[in-house]
């Protein structure tokens, strides 16, 4: 069946574009979730007429990929996530888990465009994830996945070093107090 399609689709075509389906996917998903029209002559002459509209929304759509492409190539993501000591995961990173920290970051996308090479990540460790954009761009997002446990031990470690040079200001102020304490009392 030829039909034109209402709206971007992966793997069939653009806006606009007049393609050959099968019959049934055509009758039973696209035509009823208004992703397509039957192709006709009056609805060639609809799109037609629509032509320029729709070719300034494909260039926008470019532009923002484009940008949207620096952004991502730019992004380092980081999960933390549980995992035993040998940084193996309770569970796996998947791209339901990339689209929500990416929506943290700002940036939104569908999960179905998010592409995780080994399909689940199941170790700590650092990860390229592929994201489509449009008309086949794609950007790469680095993933760095780290261990709860880690990352509360580092914490610790933050914490104690930050509690230790506190000390040692204090210590240092007290004796500077002291020496100028001393030094008043001998002038007068």
């Amino acid at each position: 069946m030829k039909i034109i399609l209402n709206q971007d689709t992966h793997n069939l075509g653009e806006e606009g574009d007049v393609v050959v389906v099968k019959d049934g996917y055509a009758r039973n998903y696209l035509l009823p979730k208004n992703i397509a029209v039957v192709w006709n002559k009056t609805n060639q002459a609809i799109f037609a007429g629509k032509a320029a509209a729709i070719e300034k929304r494909k260039e926008e759509k470019r532009k923002a990929a484009a940008s949207l492409k620096e952004n991502l190539d730019s992004l380092t993501l980081t999960l933390v996530v549980s995992s035993g000591e040998s940084g193996k995961l309770f569970g796996s990173v998947t791209n339901t888990m990339i689209q929500e920290a990416l929506a943290k970051q700002g940036i939104e996308i569908e999960k179905k465009r998010i592409e995780v090479a080994s399909h689940d990540i199941k170790m700590v460790g650092t990860y390229s994830v592929k994201v489509r954009l449009y008309e086949g761009e794609s950007a790469t997002v680095k993933l760095v996945v780290k261990s709860e446990a880690e990352v509360k031990k580092e914490e610790a470690e933050k914490l104690a070093a930050e509690k230790e040079a506190k000390a040692e200001a204090e210590k240092e102020a007290a004796e500077e107090a002291a020496v100028e304490e001393e030094t008043v009392e001998t002038e007068e």
